[in-house]
């Protein structure tokens, strides 16, 4: 990290986190850089990780698959992936030489956990010849069983991109049906769902707009559809980011995980944000000391078979060439 990228995390993480807690993290965040350059390491914070770890020890920032490419793209032999457990196969698969770590294995996710290898062979054998299309919030053993992944930026150009009548796609309902509203190819969809996304509701945003006159509201598409019928503007995570800083509204709601507000906040400091919260609580069993442990240690490392690991590296090779057409 540069002398100037440094200087700007800091100004962020005092923007986001309190003095107190800041000077009680002081020596695990000292030790944690001691330790990344001992290890040649870098972490990779999703958005929704605590300011704390998405300020004060963060090499990368951003969603899973960004994350995973950047790693690509560093010189480190370690990448410890403070997120949850497919954001760590994403990084392994991306980066198959690299050592991989999860600082807490029991760090899921409601949306992967959803569907199984064997219920996308299924899926198969009802709909033969039919192509399926996994958003990247999956397992890497259901991404070996996919034709190709998407992410909630792409979902749509990936879908379109097949020249398929019909096309399963999985395990969203609600990025789904998003998708099904921008496009005549018929969407078989699964009935999976992100536990933070679906417990929005319309009317929960209709009672912040009363309260807040002028709102801007702006909703992920994991979110139930009559949740996106209320926002302004509908996007994936670093959509959500690119909006504001093109928008600037004068104050605004990120109908998505808690953290994330908290984390944009300290780059807009000019907008007011209003917080709807929904926190993960996988991405809190990310913590410090367990990142730390994860340095010190090389402890709980990313081990995907062959036989996995490369169709689904090819199934995400295929949506990164759909992106470069």
């Amino acid at each position: 990290m540069s002398a100037l990228a440094a200087d700007v995390q800091q100004e962020r993480l005092a923007a986001a986190v309190p003095e107190l807690e800041r000077l009680a993290a002081r020596p695990l965040l000292e030790e944690i850089a001691a330790l990344k350059r001992q290890r040649n390491a870098v972490v990779l914070a999703h958005n929704y990780q605590a300011p704390l770890i998405y300020h004060g020890v963060a090499d990368f920032t951003g969603d899973s698959l960004a994350l995973a490419q950047q790693a690509a793209r560093s010189e480190a032999g370690v990448i410890v992936m403070a997120g949850v457990a497919f954001m760590a196969e994403t990084a392994k698969l991306l980066n198959p030489q690299r050592t991989v770590l999860l600082p807490a294995l029991e760090a899921g996710c409601s949306l992967a956990a959803s569907i199984t290898a064997a219920d996308v062979r299924a899926l198969r054998r009802r709909h033969p010849g039919t192509p399926v299309v996994s958003y990247v919030n999956t397992s890497a053993g259901v991404k070996a069983e996919s034709d190709i992944c998407c992410t909630s930026a792409n979902a749509l150009r990936i879908v379109e991109s097949l020249g398929a009548p019909r096309v399963i796609f999985l395990p969203d309902r609600y990025l789904g049906h998003h998708v099904q509203q921008q496009t005549g190819i018929e969407l078989v969809l699964w009935d999976g769902a992100c536990e933070v996304h679906q417990r929005f509701s319309g009317a929960q945003l209709r009672g912040l707009r009363s309260g807040h006159p002028g709102l801007h509201i702006i909703a992920h598409p994991e979110c139930p559809p009559d949740v996106l019928a209320e926002a302004d503007f509908v996007g994936s995570t670093q959509g959500m980011v690119d909006h504001l800083a093109r928008a600037r509204p004068a104050q605004v709601a990120l109908i998505t995980e808690c953290s994330m507000s908290d984390n944009v906040a300290a780059e807009f400091p000019d907008i007011r944000f209003t917080r709807p919260c929904n926190l993960c609580p996988h991405m809190r069993r990310i913590t410090l000391e367990n990142i730390r442990d994860a340095l010190r240690d090389i402890r709980h490392e990313i081990v995907l078979p062959q036989a996995v690991m490369a169709p689904a590296r090819q199934a995400l090779e295929r949506m990164l060439a759909v992106g470069r057409g």
